[in-house]
C-alpha cells in the first residue's frame, strides 16, 4: 500500500498577465482582423469609444508611451480627458500631412463556388435538397480546382454534418455534372483526370488523339519524360512527341486558376503592412493600418460614473456591486488600448530594423544587395524577443519601390564567399536558378556540375546544399527538366 506524503518544491513557470496575451493575440492580427477586432471590442465594452475630435484636440494629447507598456496601477485620470489620443493616432494623423500613397487593389471577382454554383443552376433544375447537395461538394473543391475527396467522404460528411442521406449514385452524378462546367478541368481528382478533361474539349484531330492516348495511358511516361518509351508506344518520331508535349504544356495544371471560396479567395484587394519609399536618397516607413484605425479612448461617462460610485462603496452593497463592474470593463478597455499601442510600437520599430539591415536592398531592388539576416538580428536590434520578431515576420508584408514582399523573405542565412565577404543565400538561389534557366535542356546540368558551376562563380557550397536549394525553389532534377531537340529550337 503506497503512502501518502506532503513535500515543498521550488519551481519556475512563466505565467501571462491578461495584457501580455492581449498584445500578444493583437501583434498576430492582420489589418482587416484588427479592424474587426476593434469593432468588436467598440460594440461589447461601452467602457471603450471613438474619439471623433481628435483633429481638434491633437495639441493636448497625452505623453506618448514609447516602451508600450502596460501599468497596472494607472490612474484614472490618464484617459478621462475628452482630448485624450493615443500616441500612434497622432503619429497617423502627422503622416497623413506629409504622404499619400495609394494602395494597388484588385475588382472583386465571383469566387470558384459561386462561379461552378451559378452554372449550374443554369445547366440543371435543382431542388433545395439537390442544391445544398451540390453546394457541399462544390465547397469541397480546392482553390486549384480539385475534388480530392471520395464519395464515400463525402456521403459521411452530409449524413453527420447536414442530416442528408445521399446515395452514391445521385453524388457521383452530381460530381460527373460539375465536371462539365467551366473551368475546363474543375472537379477532377488529379492531375491527370484534369489534363483529361481539357483535352476531350479541344477541336478534335490527330492531335488531340494522341494526348489523350499518352494522358489517358501512358501518363508515367509522360510525366517522367521517357521519350524513347513513348516514341515507341505512340509510333511518333521525335519531332511529333515535342509538338505533343508543347500541345499539352498549353493546358492548365490548376482549372480553378486561383478562385477559392476561402479567406484569399474572398479578398477584394490586398493591402500591405508598411510602406517603404524612397525620397531624396531617404527610406520613409509608414505603417499603413493606422489610417484606418479609429482613435479610441476611455467613456467619460464610464470613467464619471465609476468615480461616483466608489465614493459612495461604503455606503451600499449596490454601489460596490456597480463599482466592480464598472472597474471592471474600465481595465478592460485600457487593457484594449494599451494593447493597441503595444502593436503599434512593435510593428514600427520591428520595420525600421529589417529596413536599417537591409537599406542597400530597400533603395536598389537588387537580390544580391540582400544581406544574411536572421530573427537574432532583429531581435538584438530591437531589445525584442525572438518570438515576437517572429510573429510580425511571418504574418505582415510590405510594400517597397521594386514590389511587395512578406517579411519573412528578408530573412535568411549568409556564408563567405571566397573574396570573404557575407552573402544571402537568397543571393544564392537567384544565381543557382539563373544557371537552370540558361542550361542547354537537351542535357540540364547535374547538381554535381550546378555545384561546379556555383563554385566558379565564388559561391562554395556542398553538392547536397545546391540539391537542397533547387527543391526549395521548386525546380526538378535533371532528368525531369530535359527537353527533346525539337523543343528546344527557336
Amino acid at each position: 500500500m503506497s503512502k501518502l506524503t506532503q513535500q515543498q518544491k521550488t519551481e519556475q513557470s512563466l505565467s501571462l498577465t491578461p495584457a501580455q496575451i492581449q498584445a500578444i493575440k493583437m501583434l498576430e492580427l492582420t489589418g482587416l482582423e484588427l479592424e474587426a477586432r476593434i469593432e468588436h471590442e467598440l460594440e461589447e465594452n461601452p467602457a471603450l469609444e471613438e474619439n471623433y475630435d481628435e483633429a481638434s484636440t491633437s495639441e493636448d494629447s497625452p505623453e506618448e508611451h514609447e516602451d508600450g507598456s502596460s501599468d497596472q496601477d494607472w490612474e484614472l485620470g490618464e484617459y478621462a480627458s475628452e482630448d485624450d489620443i493615443p500616441d500612434y493616432k497622432l503619429r497617423e494623423l502627422q503622416e497623413r500631412q506629409s504622404f499619400r500613397e495609394e494602395i494597388p487593389f484588385a475588382a472583386g471577382a465571383p469566387s470558384l463556388d459561386e462561379l461552378l454554383l451559378s452554372q449550374l443552376e443554369l445547366a440543371t433544375p435543382l431542388t433545395d435538397r439537390t442544391r445544398e447537395v451540390a453546394r457541399y461538394i462544390i465547397g469541397n473543391i480546392s482553390e486549384d480546382g480539385y475534388l480530392t475527396r471520395t464519395v464515400e467522404e463525402l456521403q459521411d460528411d452530409l449524413l453527420f454534418k447536414a442530416g442528408l442521406d445521399v446515395t452514391a449514385t445521385e453524388l457521383t452524378h452530381l460530381i460527373e455534372l460539375i465536371k462539365t462546367l467551366d473551368p475546363a478541368g474543375v472537379g477532377a481528382r488529379d492531375l491527370q483526370e484534369a489534363l483529361l478533361l481539357q483535352i476531350k474539349r479541344l477541336p478534335a484531330g490527330e492531335l488531340r488523339q494522341r494526348a489523350e492516348l499518352v494522358i489517358g495511358q501512358h501518363y508515367e511516361d509522360f510525366v517522367n519524360k521517357r521519350f524513347d518509351k513513348l516514341r515507341s508506344a505512340l509510333s511518333i518520331d521525335e519531332t511529333q512527341l515535342a509538338e505533343l508535349y508543347d500541345y499539352i504544356s498549353h493546358l492548365n495544371p490548376k482549372p480553378g486558376n486561383g478562385l477559392s471560396d476561402g479567406a484569399e479567395g474572398r479578398l477584394a484587394h490586398f493591402t500591405p503592412d508598411f510602406i517603404v519609399t524612397e525620397r531624396g536618397g531617404e527610406l520613409l516607413i509608414f505603417l499603413t493600418e493606422e489610417r484606418e484605425i479609429p482613435a479610441l479612448r476611455l467613456s467619460p461617462t464610464y470613467l464619471r460614473m465609476l468615480e461616483e460610485n466608489k465614493a459612495r462603496a461604503k455606503e451600499s452593497r449596490q454601489s460596490r456591486e456597480a463599482m466592480t463592474f464598472l472597474k471592471h470593463k474600465v481595465e478592460q478597455a485600457r487593457w484594449f488600448i494599451d494593447a493597441l499601442q503595444q502593436r503599434q510600437h512593435t510593428l514600427r520599430t520591428t520595420i525600421a530594423a529589417i529596413v536599417a539591415h537591409q537599406r542597400a536592398f530597400f533603395l536598389s531592388g537588387e537580390v544580391s544587395d540582400l544581406r544574411p539576416m536572421i530573427l537574432r538580428d532583429i531581435a538584438e536590434a530591437t531589445g525584442l524577443d525572438i518570438s515576437t520578431i517572429s510573429r510580425v515576420s511571418n504574418s505582415k508584408s510590405v510594400q517597397t519601390d521594386f514590389g511587395v514582399y512578406m517579411l519573412k523573405y528578408f530573412f535568411g542565412e549568409g556564408m563567405l564567399n571566397d573574396e570573404g565577404e557575407s552573402i544571402s543565400t537568397r543571393e544564392i538561389k537567384k544565381v543557382l536558378t539563373e544557371l537552370i534557366e540558361g542550361e542547354d535542356k537537351r542535357a540540364p546540368y547535374s547538381d554535381e556540375r550546378l555545384t561546379e558551376l556555383l563554385s566558379e562563380r565564388g559561391y562554395p557550397i556542398a553538392r547536397r546544399t545546391v540539391a537542397k536549394y533547387r527543391e526549395q525553389l521548386h525546380l526538378p532534377v535533371a532528368r525531369l527538366r530535359r527537353a527533346l531537340p525539337s523543343q528546344t529550337k527557336g
